[in-house]
């Protein structure tokens, strides 16, 4: 028996790097993610502010569905009817930059892990006290790494993932201080805004090789 919700946690965590996707175009948002699984990071994060998310995120599903390392979300999840939508789409994880109480209740009903963004110790035992297994800390460029242990004194038990401020540089020093994963957006896909797929897999590639390295120590 495999725990549908528990595959789709380990795949994100065990990815080490979830790449955040948005586009101007459906065209550009899909073809980044491609750029970027190709690369080895098969963590995706496709953004509802990207036009036809929940078409991108069913092509990519169905494109990769046998290969057990992918994973497609959907991210920027604001509401229960957004999350619906998306995991009807085929997301297997939701990913928000604030928490919801009702996208907390559909993702707990559809076994679908649903990653909240919070700041705030407030934020964060309310978010967990919903059933969130993983935590995300946004903006990471704000709140900074010495927030992350912080926050793992009164809560040991939360699975944090850092959006914002994440960097090819930096990705040691956030996993030193306790990260579980990390979430990486313009850093690693911001050459497809001009079109270079091509330079989005070369970085790609440089922070899987990254991560391996981190993941082996």
């Amino acid at each position: 028996m495999t725990l549908q919700k528990f595959d789709y946690l380990n795949r994100v965590v065990n990815a080490g790097v979830v790449s955040v996707v948005r586009g101007a175009t459906k065209e550009v948002a899909y073809k980044t993610a491609e750029a970027c699984i190709l690369g080895g990071v098969k963590a995706i994060e496709v953004t509802f502010t990207a036009p036809h998310a929940d078409q991108i995120i069913g092509e990519l599903s169905e494109k990769y569905q046998n290969d057990s390392e992918v994973v497609i979300g959907a991210g920027t999840v604001l509401d229960p009817a957004t999350a619906r939508i998306a995991i009807i789409a085929g997301a297997q994880f939701i990913v928000s930059a604030t928490f919801n109480s009702e996208v907390a209740k559909v993702c707990n009903l559809y076994a679908i892990p649903y990653v909240p963004g919070c700041m705030t110790p407030n934020d964060v035992q309310n978010a967990l006290s919903y059933g969130a297994d993983v935590i995300k800390l946004f903006p990471g460029s704000v709140v900074g790494q010495g927030m992350v242990s912080a926050l793992h004194g009164p809560f040991p038990q939360a699975n944090l993932m850092i959006t914002g401020g994440v960097n090819l540089e930096n990705m040691k020093d956030w996993f030193a201080k306790g990260a579980a994963v990390l979430g990486a957006g313009s850093n690693l896909t911001g050459a497809a805004s001009k079109g270079d797929f091509e330079a989005v897999t070369e970085m790609a590639k440089k922070y899987r090789a990254e991560i391996n390295q981190i993941q082996s120590k």
